[in-house]
């Protein structure tokens, strides 16, 4: 059972998951944005010494239970961009809201890629373009989660 310190995490990173399994119109589907990723770049962003590498690694792990994907492809994903997202975290917390959103569309955009790259290894297929939906809508939605993440953050009194 987590200390009261780690609850937030685990409610965030719960809430995530349960945003990207959640059934929507098949119009809509297209633009469900990886959630469990827009957490993670959040908590390693702001408390890259609490959150890292291998707790990215391990969601990731979970992701993939969860979504039925190939056993290790989000982990793979989500570890990678963690460790960038802790390497230039001290730039990427002073630039402004729009500069952060560049950042987090090259992650996603990052994580689509390699996602595409597992998906048709052995096929020779042209990007869709609704390779394209989840990162930009990610990019929109971008400030939100950073607000509300902020504002649990604030809440819970994590420093």
């Amino acid at each position: 059972m987590p200390d009261n310190s780690e609850l937030p995490y685990f409610l965030t990173i719960i809430m995530a998951m349960a945003l990207k399994i959640i059934p929507l119109p098949q119009s809509l589907e297209y633009f469900n944005p990886d959630w469990v990723l827009l957490v993670l770049i959040y908590w390693s962003l702001a408390l890259p010494e609490r959150f890292g590498v291998f707790n990215a690694w391990v969601i990731g792990l979970l992701v993939d239970v969860l979504t039925g994907r190939l056993l290790g492809q989000n982990a793979l994903i989500y570890s990678l961009i963690c460790y960038f997202c802790v390497k230039l975290h001290k730039r990427i917390r002073h630039y402004p809201i729009v500069q952060q959103s560049l950042f987090v569309f090259v992650c996603l955009l990052v994580g689509q890629l390699i996602i595409f790259w597992i998906e048709n290894m052995q096929a020779s297929n042209r990007l869709p373009l609704m390779f394209w939906f989840p990162v930009l809508s990610g990019t929109i939605l971008w400030p939100a989660v950073y607000l509300v993440l902020r504002f649990v953050r604030s809440f819970w009194r994590i420093v």
